[in-house]
């Protein structure tokens, strides 16, 4: 039995640097000044195969082909010709379907969290929402029919494990439908497919889109955030350079990898391995360290 889906889905992720993707495109920016650039994907394929270190007989971890072709590929694809260092993983070709359904279950997720999330911080408006955001307004419709009694709270959960159910189950379909349809039989012809096969049927994927875009307008784009956008710019910007500029402030491991890949990447590579925590208390020993 193949075991490798759930590592993948485990490590999928693990590249994001503090600050979800204000921290990854602040990341970026500063590390673009330098003629690099910061891509979670590649940043977590660095993290298996070089930092983690377990094993006396070679650095990161004893994945699979397969997973780690996932963590590349689960999300986009890459061309052979710009990333000749990735020729090993099949950038011609797609990639298995577990890597295809890692991204898009993450998708779905973060979806139905965003919304629950907006909701409590009230930043969106539930009738805004039931206005706006065509996936939604019927399952609490469905939820306040079954439950009257419950508060708008409960409700707006039991609309959205429904939204959850909803989307997983058009995308098991309609996967079902394209392997079906185009004659896959082996992973061979998964391969060659003229395109990804793990997708959202067209109605339920156009209500998606509707539902993202509704996010974005609303929440991900909003005054509300703004701020928090533009302190984690300024974070990530600011100890950048400043480490970057005296390499000798980072742990002993990171100024070991001065030497190996230069300060820019060196730095990159330390901040990104923080968490939102970590980083603002870094951020406020730096800050001290200026008054003194």
């Amino acid at each position: 039995m193949r075991r490798w889906p759930r590592p993948l889905a485990l490590v999928h992720d693990i590249g994001h640097p503090p600050f979800g993707h204000a921290g990854e495109k602040a990341l970026d920016s500063a590390l673009r000044a330098h003629g690099l650039g910061f891509d979670h994907n590649l940043h977590a394929l660095r993290i298996v195969t070089s930092f983690e270190e377990r094993y006396a007989a070679f650095r990161g971890l004893n994945l699979t082909l397969a997973v780690r072709e996932g963590i590349i590929k689960h999300s986009r694809d890459y061309q052979a010709a710009n990333y000749p260092e990735l020729n090993e993983y099949f950038l011609d070709l797609r990639p298995p379907l577990e890597a295809q359904l890692i991204d898009l279950a993450d998708e779905i997720a973060y979806l139905a969290a965003d919304f629950e999330d907006g909701l409590a911080a009230g930043v969106l408006e539930l009738t805004q929402v039931i206005d706006q955001v065509p996936l939604f307004p019927r399952f609490y419709a469905e939820a306040r029919a079954q439950f009257p009694a419950a508060e708008s709270r409960l409700l707006t959960n039991e609309a959205l494990k429904q939204v959850l159910n909803a989307l997983v189950t058009d995308l098991m379909l309609e996967v079902t439908r394209q392997v079906q349809s185009q004659g896959i039989e082996t992973l061979d012809d998964l391969r060659r497919a003229p395109h990804r096969l793990a997708h959202l049927s067209e109605p339920m994927e156009a209500q998606r889109k509707e539902a993202k875009s509704f996010l974005f307008a609303h929440l991900y784009l909003s005054p509300a955030l703004e701020a928090e956008h533009a302190h984690a710019e300024e974070v990530v910007r600011t100890l950048f350079t400043a480490w970057t500029e005296n390499p000798e402030l980072l742990p002993f491991d990171h100024q070991a990898r001065v030497a190996e890949e230069g300060a820019p990447r060196a730095v990159a590579d330390y901040i990104a391995g923080m968490t939102d925590n970590y980083i603002e208390q870094a951020w406020q020993n730096y800050r001290e360290s200026l008054q003194k």
